[in-house]
């Protein structure tokens, strides 16, 4: 079957302003997006840019925005689409490197000020920290973002001010949070109840259709603005 590619293509060093280059690609039963990419880097023009690595769904190199959605290429198969035409971009409101290779620093910046990691002020035990299975659910499914980005690109509200935290942040404090064994609400609480923090979230639901995962982002974010009320009050 054959596919037209529109892609997106910005050199920085060379060009001023991005273009749309069209490729059309021969393409094998069960492809993905990436084999598509790599299909055109290869053998139709070498000089295309794009991150990718574990082809597996994990690292989430690969995230891009395909057809309008963020996605991941290695996990969107071409005949879910069910278009003759792919249009691939890079990840909105970052900066293009180049092609679809953005500058992900102030995505990873946001990190920080969460202090995504188990605090615990007590002395460490001779073994593991023990936690029950029950306690373990409450932050299960937050435990399985790659940070692939694809998220808080697609937040209107992180669009709008690339200080706001944005819901990859906020579902890393999310998983800390809500963790039985952390005790690092009190270090978290300034950055979280800040002007840049939990109440820039609109609960507008981007960020749940975006995750590759279907992790319930804004469930998340939810629970953790009514924690951070109750630690308030």
């Amino acid at each position: 079957m054959k596919l037209n590619f529109r892609v997106l293509r910005f050199n920085p060093e060379k060009e001023t302003k991005p273009r749309y280059q069209d490729f059309e690609v021969v393409v094998g039963e069960g492809w993905t997006v990436l084999d598509a990419m790599n299909e055109i880097k290869w053998h139709h023009d070498g000089s295309l840019s794009f991150r990718r690595s574990c082809r597996e769904g994990i690292c989430g190199s690969c995230a891009m925005k395909i057809n309008g959605i963020n996605s991941l290429a290695c996990e969107t198969r071409l005949e879910d689409l069910k278009s003759k035409r792919i249009t691939v971009e890079p990840l909105p409101s970052l900066p293009i490197i180049r092609d679809l290779v953005v500058e992900m620093y102030e995505f990873y910046n946001s990190l920080t000020p969460i202090k995504p990691y188990l605090i615990n002020p007590s002395p460490p035990p001779d073994k593991e920290r023990i936690q029950s299975p029950e306690d373990q659910q409450v932050f299960d499914g937050s435990v399985n973002c790659i940070l692939c980005g694809a998220c808080t690109t697609s937040c209107p509200s992180f669009w709008a001010n690339h200080d706001y935290l944005g819901p990859a942040a906020l579902l890393k404090a999310f998983r800390f949070e809500f963790d039985s064994r952390d005790g690092g609400t009190p270090e978290r609480l300034p950055s979280l109840d800040s002007k840049y923090g939990l109440w820039r979230c609109h609960t507008i639901f981007n960020c749940v259709n975006a995750c590759p995962k279907k992790i319930n982002i804004n469930d998340a974010i939810g629970k953790l603005k009514r924690k951070v009320i109750s630690e308030k009050f």
